[in-house]
């Protein structure tokens, strides 16, 4: 029989070497490599990607920067593996599937070597941890002590019918004690892709935070209701908190009142207390879909944009600060990470305690979760500290 030799494996990226000292493997046994060391292969500065099959074409996809970004792989001679060596910086992760091309055409799918994944109100993503990179203890089970996520009806003149949102109550909720009060925009796509009840029973049994009511805002028209602005200010203000108010025992206090949101949430969290001065005292604005540059107008041309613009001139404006604290986040591979950069100086400018942080993910809803404990103990500091 005939064995076809090795490829150089000096050709090859470290972490495949082994699988190539006994010359050509079979394809079980690239499975089995790859199943005991787990793709992407960590090191410092590089993830190692695979994939086995027959193909004309493999590619990764990554959406960054507001589009998607392709890397090539490249396939062993004689095999059915493919590879890719990517640079990448240690302590982050990012989402991504897979383009894979046979006969003219091509199907996007999720890593089938990988069973990381993370979900999204449109599907699901592979995950990629790079060196260094762990999920936060707190969003896992720990066997702390449960809270409840209960619905919240809130008859609403504002929009014409009734609202369905929820509340999450910490547990063992006391109605005779005054609790801290988060608004969540988005809420149930936070506790969906996000894990937020068990991140803040977690957070809450460990003393990180005050035991709080959380206020979930869901809206089936974002593109819509956020970035506008005056009728969501409005029913935040005017309509569930005090629908909240009459059901739970909240704070009146406005550090214990607190906005929180991602990407065009961030923008309804940051327009309903630019509006309503007072009435927040700390916001959490994480990826939020921000324009401070009139300029980078013409490079994003939806309505939305102009509209988000318009709020920030706004600021720019105001003769009062939208809250005394403020936790900013982003992403680096998000389009707008330098405008959350930007929005982080003019808030602190106003005059408002900023906080920012920049991790090496995207427009995710797990690079949201990862910045929660910081964002919360943040804004909540003046309670948790006394």
């Amino acid at each position: 029989m005939n064995v076809q030799p090795a490829p150089l494996t000096g050709s090859l990226p470290a972490p495949l070497r082994p699988l190539f000292g006994a010359g050509l493997p079979d394809r079980a046994a690239v499975g089995a490599f790859l199943a005991e060391h787990g793709v992407p292969l960590a090191e410092p500065g590089s993830l190692t990607f695979a994939y086995v099959g027959e193909a004309d074409r493999v590619e990764l996809l990554r959406w960054i920067h507001g589009g998607a970004d392709r890397a090539a792989f490249a396939r062993v001679p004689g095999t059915a593996l493919w590879y890719l060596v990517l640079p990448v910086e240690d302590g982050g992760r990012f989402e991504y599937k897979l383009a894979v091309a046979r006969d003219g055409h091509e199907e996007w799918m999720l890593d089938p070597l990988n069973p990381a994944r993370a979900g999204d109100p449109f599907g699901e993503n592979s995950v990629a941890m790079t060196w260094g990179y762990a999920r936060p203890g707190w969003t896992l089970p720990r066997g702390a002590p449960e809270g409840e996520v209960v619905p919240l009806a809130v008859a609403s003149r504002v929009f014409g019918h009734e609202r369905r949102e929820s509340a999450y109550l910490p547990a063992g909720y006391d109605g005779a004690r005054a609790h801290p009060v988060v608004v969540i925009h988005d809420g149930h796509d936070f506790n969906a892709f996000a894990d937020l009840r068990l991140s803040l029973d977690n957070l809450i049994a460990a003393g990180d935070i005050p035991p709080l009511v959380a206020l979930l805002i869901q809206t089936d028209d974002r593109m819509g209701e956020y970035p506008r602005g005056r009728r969501h200010a409005r029913y935040v203000v005017d309509e569930l908190l005090p629908a909240a108010e009459a059901r739970f025992r909240l704070s009146s206090h406005g550090e214990d009142r607190i906005a929180l949101g991602a990407s065009l949430g961030a923008v309804a969290s940051l327009a309903t207390a630019l509006r309503y001065p007072g009435s927040f005292g700390g916001l959490v604005l994480k990826s939020g879909s921000f324009i401070l540059d009139p300029q980078k107008l013409d490079a994003r041309p939806h309505p939305v944009f102009r509209r988000v613009a318009g709020l920030v001139a706004a600021l720019r404006r105001s003769s009062s600060q939208p809250a005394t604290r403020a936790f900013v986040s982003t992403g680096e591979w998000e389009g707008l990470a330098d405008e959350n950069r930007a929005l982080a100086s003019l808030l602190h400018e106003r005059g408002v305690d900023v906080l920012f942080k920049s991790a090496w993910d995207g427009h995710h809803w797990h690079n949201w979760r990862d910045q929660l404990r910081d964002g919360l103990m943040w804004v909540l500091r003046q309670n948790t500290n006394g």
